[in-house]
Order: structure tokens, then sequence, then C-alpha cells
């Protein structure tokens, strides 16, 4: 049983700034790659960042130089620092992580349940 839970989202300004953190917990021998991803009404989820276990990062262009991606190791946990808002990154914000498991060693990807983050003045 794994679960990602996350927290940090909210109401902000435009050119305000939000962390976002998710926490894997369960039966969970190491995590490989985490990421976040985003949906807004009526289109598809798309990705916003992510972070291979190394620290490796890849950004979808719309936040490059905005948004920064981390993960504590030590924690299981992945955050998402976002600076600069603008109204357009009102979404859903949702963790990804590709867990491998105890005791039957494979590799599954889970979801957070979503956060919701509004940029609006």
């Amino acid at each position: 049983q794994v679960e990602l839970v996350e927290s940090g989202g909210g109401l902000v300004q435009p050119g305000g700034s939000l962390r976002l953190s998710c926490a894997a917990s369960g039966s969970i021998v190491t995590i490989n790659d985490m990421g976040w991803y985003r949906q807004a009404p009526g289109k598809q989820r798309e990705l916003v960042a992510s972070i291979t276990s190394g620290g490796s990062t890849n950004y979808a262009d719309s936040v490059k130089g905005r948004f920064t991606i981390s993960r504590d190791n030590a924690k299981n946990t992945v955050y998402l620092q976002m600076n600069s808002l603008k109204p357009e990154d009102t979404c859903v914000y949702y963790c990804n992580a590709q867990i491998v498991l105890r005791y039957s060693y494979s590799t599954r990807v889970y979801w957070g349940q979503g956060t919701q983050v509004t940029v609006s003045s």
C-alpha cells in the first residue's frame, strides 16, 4: 500500500509564489522519477516538471525560469516551488512517482489526490 499526499495549494495573486509538497509513504523500496502535472477544466493533464532520483530535472517551456522542482530522497518527498505565478497557471496540480514496491520489487506509478492552485487578483 502506497499513498502520495499533496499539500501547499491555494489562492495567490499574480506575481506571487506557492510551494507544493508531495510525500510518499507505505511499502516503498525506492522511488525513481517523480514529477508534477497539472490539469485545467476541459483540458488534458500536462507535465509541469520532473526529477530523477539523481536530481536531473525537466520542465515544461511554460514554467521554465519560474518553477523549480526538487526532492528529498530521505523523506520520499518532492517539492514544486512556483514563483512569478500567472493566471494561466491556475489548475489542479498532481504529483506522480515511480515507486519500487517492497516484497515484489515491481515498479508502479502512483498519483497524488491533486491540489488546487488559483492565481487571481
